[in-house]
């Protein structure tokens, strides 16, 4: 089997949760493919207690538990070195598109997955080399955001989608949301396509597209063009 183009380990305390939908639809295809390699590492399986504990409460006082060091330590001691450590964080920087592109030209990306109230604040420090968050808001853990993540940064894997050309026309490739799109029926329930659409005018219809992306962005997503580079 050829090496794959992109490996990726995930270190979560709930395996099922990234598991399943890692076995569906384009990563299904990719790793199949032998275009990714996904290893999910249970942190449990290297606590020190018969209890499994990876996390204690925290020093100071407060509410809720906080995941230990050591067991993330001794797992990506046992991964090895080379691979892009990335820490799910609320604060780390906000994903974004440029970010998932980034990423996919690493040949190993290392996912870890916080719970509760967060973890040691020596795992920011020491065990790190970028902190990324889904958006301004919580979720009960870090598994899910990485599975989006993922999903993002594998269709940017060379190979991975049918159709590259996909990519160049997706929401926020240039800044702008994506143009509207249209299949058959022409009309349904009076619901009609726009006719420059099957008109066999290339030259209208990228015209009609550029615009409507740019009227679907001011209507929807005006932040965007705000940070769109002044002429």
């Amino acid at each position: 089997m050829k090496h794959p183009r992109l490996e990726i380990d995930i270190l979560t305390l709930f395996p099922k949760l990234v598991a399943g939908p890692m076995d569906e639809s384009m990563i299904k295809q990719a790793k199949k493919r032998g275009q990714v390699q996904i290893r999910v590492h249970n942190l449990r399986d290297y606590a020190l207690d018969r209890h499994k504990s990876c996390d204690g409460r925290p020093y100071g006082g407060g509410a809720g538990m906080v995941m230990m060091t050591q067991p993330i330590f001794d797992c990506l001691q046992k991964i090895g070195k080379g691979g892009w450590r990335i820490l799910v964080s609320p604060r780390g920087k906000v994903f974004r598109q440029s970010m998932a592109k980034r990423l996919a030209r690493k040949r190993h990306l290392i996912f870890i997955c916080g719970r509760y109230e967060g973890v040691d604040e020596r795992v920011h420090q020491y065990l790190v080399d970028e902190e990324i968050s889904i958006g301004d808001f919580v979720t009960t853990g870090g598994e899910l955001p990485a599975l989006c993540l993922m999903d993002a940064v594998i269709r940017w894997v060379p190979g991975v989608l049918g159709n590259k050309d996909s990519l160049k026309s997706e929401s926020f490739i240039n800044g702008l949301l994506d143009f509207p799109q249209y299949t058959r029926p022409r009309d349904f329930r009076g619901w009609k396509v726009p006719k420059v659409l099957f008109s066999g005018n290339h030259r209208e219809v990228e015209w009609w597209r550029a615009k409507a992306a740019m009227r679907l962005t001011k209507r929807l997503r005006p932040d965007l063009l705000s940070k769109q580079p002044q002429s």
